[in-house]
């Protein structure tokens, strides 16, 4: 950490819960040029990730409370970023053409080490909403969706009709969308693009 910095991330993680504003600026001089040029990285506009970025740190401190549950400051800074990278591109462009583009350069580029740190906190995210789907359809839906197979190669595997496999996958899909949506802030089907592809 550099030397500037006197407070780590935890002692201004809990001096922004508690509303101090001077950690609040110190957060924002220490991540902001980072987050701008990652988010710039997706946008391909200085403008236009400066302003993503502004909304980012405004949504932080509006929310302050939020972060008690945040176990890494830093790594929710950069979700946040993506979250709402992704969200304001999906209003910009409603073009299923434009979004999947979007979606294959983040994928693409997810390689970095903040991109590692996101991927991991997705797929544990991901994985934590699984476990909680009773055991038949969670076996069910790591067939289709992890490993591909068809609905009738599942059913076949599993000596049950294809219309239960597509029972369970309707169930599981509402269950997942919905918990996605309310934790993440995204859609289940961004996250299963970008980590199930």
């Amino acid at each position: 950490m550099p030397a500037k910095y006197k407070l780590s991330d935890q002692e201004i993680q809990a001096k922004i819960i508690a509303g101090e504003e001077s950690a609040f600026s110190e957060l924002y001089d220490r991540y902001s040029a980072v987050l701008s040029a990652y988010i710039k990285r997706f946008v391909h506009s200085s403008d236009l990730a400066e302003d993503l970025t502004q909304e980012v740190f405004i949504k932080i401190w509006q929310c302050k409370s939020k972060l008690e549950e945040v176990r890494s400051i830093k790594a929710y800074l950069f979700i946040m970023a993506r979250n709402h990278t992704l969200n304001s591109l999906k209003k910009a462009m409603r073009s299923d053409v434009a979004m999947a583009e979007v979606l294959n350069s983040f994928v693409e580029q997810r390689n970095d080490t903040e991109e590692e740190l996101l991927s991991k906190e997705y797929l544990q995210y991901l994985e934590k909403a699984l476990s909680e789907l009773p055991g038949r359809t969670r076996e069910i839906f790591k067939l289709c969706r992890q490993e591909g197979k068809s609905y009738d190669e599942v059913a076949s595997a599993l000596g049950i009709s294809r219309n239960a496999v597509k029972n369970h996958m309707v169930g599981s899909m509402k269950i997942l969308s919905a918990s996605v949506k309310k934790d993440l802030g995204i859609s289940l089907s961004i996250l299963l693009v970008l980590f199930l592809k």
